[in-house]
């Protein structure tokens, strides 16, 4: 009676036992076929979905919706309207729209929402998408929805935090940057009070500054005794231990209380500062009013402590050595042990920081990746939706058919140029002139930067050879050009440079090199890059140009290719100069290159219903996958699911098959550890590799095998298999 509630979820069984009969909506074997089939898709899928079904807006959800829900805990079967009655005024024209057959797509909408017994700030990105019976009626609306508070309380914290970091860069002491940190903290947490205290060497007592105070709270600065604000502050405090209290008033003793009342504080986040196993500083925020503080107000507070006091000890050392060199003649006996001292702080606290700001590329890596996959995610599923619609027209469905197989190439390239610029990209290197190959690329570029741009080519008497992958090569050089070409606004001159036997310099920290390099260079004559850019402008998801006209991914791919083919990309440029990009490489002695046969003849000729294939792929589905493809192909095909299971069907002299076609990243025994031992067996046998990635390749290369990168389609199967035939 119930076949189209197969799900083994746990909404799938509370929607079997509860009482339709008593809802607008009556028993489930009443529902409309457009109701189950959607409540079908909705329990099938991994993201947060519910449904808001007729007049009466009642709601189901899947399994993924119920975190979004926080304490609401018996939202099935209830109206929409009273599950968010705290924020239905917010959302109504929203739904309101999708009834009237509007769908909508909102990033980081902003809404209070109750979860347990207090309020609080939440950010979701969601879609309201119309649900129509089969004349066409909105009927109900999909609720697609992922929380993204996390994300966007990231991006506030690294705005507040890079505006620190630009003013205590500016500042020439440590009470300048004091004053300007705690103001930008308490300003953007709206706290009535911000300080900072330096610890007594007894660690007893400590004196405060200097502190921000909000208009009505009076000044705390002033020397304190650690003891008076109880036992929970000294010993969270000298274990490294952030204090926290939200209401002193309910949560402390009388007599602890009155000390930070005496202050006119209710609520505190106070922060430590342990140097060397001592209690060094306090970085506190405070509020005259009880405050819920957030693991966000927690991590920011930290963060800061650690980035001002990082700040305040390199200006303090700078400081010392300035006053050494003054005093050199009386002091020239210890001043080589007091720099040799500050200098080690200072490396300390610069490795802090460079550690904190590497914690903050991760963050926004990550975020970058996940709103590029999810919006390739959303475009790929609601075409698959429209394809499972009944009676669609041929020309939708070739539309459907395009925009999903569009889609995964976009996704392919997004993970392939993720992989380059992570210096994980399996490399196929070749050597090769590199004039002649730039020569190629600028009569290329001649025809895609327009008839304004004029592109010149400058090379070396003598040829260049280098030992790299060419396809990433011209990738690499490609995506500069492009970027000179936008900047330029279609009008100025593109010179490609070629320098062979160049020293490697410094760059961004990185040590140089005195061995032979090529240097190839792109220069521009646009508006030039600004100072704060151009050190950002290798990572990844940056990019200076207007949303939707960038990934911000081109050169995070040329600084990974360089980086991971032995060499450096550098940039030079200002407002106003253009901008001079120049990638350098290992420069090798010629080679002789083997000349390659056509094929082409022979592939036509070949007969695949004579070859017989093994395919060695542990994950299930794409193992089917493959071996339908292949057989859809005429080949006779072999699936095992690891690499034991390979070598024992393969035989001892590996005859049993014309061709393996295996993953790399298996359980036990690697794809080329598997491939080594049957060529060891047989040496012509072909070997087709696959993989999404792989460390193995990423460092090796493809050990001499065919490869080809997943996700992979039935066209690029037949052709590498092919190759790999026809090869041996």
């Amino acid at each position: 009676m119930m076949n189209w509630l197969q799900s083994s979820s746990d909404m799938a069984e509370r929607v079997r036992e509860h009482d339709w009969a008593s809802t607008p909506l009556g028993p489930l074997e009443h529902w409309p076929d457009v109701l189950k089939t959607t409540v079908a898709l909705c329990f099938a899928s991994s993201f947060p979905q519910a449904i808001v079904w007729g007049p009466q807006l009642i709601t189901l959800y899947n399994d993924a919706f119920i975190p979004i829900l926080g304490n609401k805990a018996y939202a099935l079967g209830r109206p929409f309207n009273e599950i968010w009655s705290e924020v239905w005024e917010d959302i109504s024209p929203i739904s309101d729209a999708a009834f009237q057959g509007h769908a909508t797509y909102i990033e980081n909408f902003p809404l209070v929402i109750e979860r347990g017994h207090s309020r609080e700030q939440a950010y979701f990105t969601f879609c309201y998408s119309p649900i129509r019976d089969p004349d066409g009626k909105v009927v109900g609306i999909l609720d697609t929805v992922s929380e993204t508070t996390a994300t966007v309380f990231l991006a506030r914290r690294l705005a507040v935090l890079d505006a620190i970091g630009l003013a205590v860069t500016n500042a020439a002491d440590a009470e300048a940057i004091m004053t300007s940190t705690t103001r930008l903290l308490a300003e953007h947490l709206q706290v009535s009070n911000c300080a900072y205290a330096d610890m007594d060497a007894d660690e007893d007592g400590f004196t405060i500054r200097d502190n921000w105070t909000a208009p009505g709270s009076p000044s705390i600065i002033g020397r304190y005794s650690l003891a008076a604000f109880g036992a929970m502050a000294v010993n969270c405090l000298r274990a490294g231990e952030p204090l926290v209290i939200h209401d002193n008033l309910r949560e402390l003793a009388p007599e602890e209380s009155a000390s930070f009342q005496a202050l006119g504080v209710t609520s505190t986040i106070c922060m430590p500062l342990i140097k060397n196993g001592r209690l060094t500083a306090l970085m506190a925020v405070h509020d005259k009013s009880a405050r819920p503080w957030s693991p966000y107000d927690l991590a920011l507070l930290r963060e800061v402590t650690e980035r001002s006091w990082a700040h305040i000890e390199r200006v303090r050392a700078d400081a010392d050595v300035r006053e050494g060199l003054a005093a050199y003649a009386e002091l020239n006996a210890s001043l080589e042990q007091r720099v040799e001292e500050r200098t080690l702080a200072l490396a300390q606290a610069e490795a802090a920081l460079h550690q904190s700001q590497k914690l903050e590329a991760i963050g926004q890596l990550t975020g970058g990746v996940a709103h590029d996959f999810n919006n390739l995610l959303t475009i790929i599923r609601s075409s698959v939706d429209f394809l499972r619609q009944p009676g669609l027209s041929e020309e939708r469905r070739e539309r459907y058919m395009r925009a999903v197989s569009d889609t995964v190439e976009r996704a392919s390239k997004l993970t392939s140029q993720l992989l380059a610029f992570a210096r994980r990209q399996p490399l196929s290197p070749e050597v090769f002139d590199v004039g002649l190959r730039v020569q190629n690329i600028g009569e290329m570029l001649e025809s895609v930067t327009g008839a304004r741009i004029h592109v010149q080519v400058e090379l070396p008497s003598q040829a260049c050879f280098a030992r790299i992958d060419p396809s990433q090569f011209e990738t690499a050089t490609i995506n500069i050009a492009l970027n000179a070409r936008d900047a330029m606004d279609g009008q100025g001159t593109l010179t490609l440079r070629v320098t062979g036997l160049q020293a490697l310099p410094r760059i961004r920290g990185d040590a140089g090199s005195h061995q032979p390099y090529i240097a190839i260079s792109l220069a521009d004559t646009g508006p030039g890059i600004a100072a704060d850019a151009v050190e950002r402008i290798f990572e990844p998801f940056f990019t200076t140009k207007a949303v939707g006209k960038g990934t911000g991914l081109g050169l995070s791919q040329v600084f990974g290719f360089a980086k991971q083919s032995g060499g450096n990309v550098d940039v030079v440029s200002a407002p106003g100069q253009g901008s001079v990009f120049t990638l350098y490489l290992p420069q090798v002695e010629a080679q002789d290159m083997p000349s390659q046969p056509p094929q082409e003849a022979r592939i036509a000729d070949h007969d695949t219903t004579q070859c017989h294939v093994l395919i060695v792929e542990d994950n299930l589905e794409v193992g089917r996958f493959a071996n339908q493809i292949l057989q859809d192909l005429g080949y006779q095909t072999t699936w095992v699911t690891d690499a034991e299971q390979a070598l024992s069907v393969a035989g001892e002299d590996a005859m049993g098959f014309d061709v393996v076609f295996s993953d790399v990243i298996m359980p036990g025994i690697t794809g080329v550890v598997m491939a080594k031992v049957l060529r060891q067996r047989r040496a012509d046998l072909p070997v087709v590799l696959t993989s999404g990635y792989s460390d193995e390749l990423a460092d090796d290369g493809y050990e001499g095998f065919e490869f080809l990168a997943k996700p992979y389609s039935a066209d690029q199967v037949s052709r590498v298999l092919l190759k790999a035939m026809l090869r041996h």
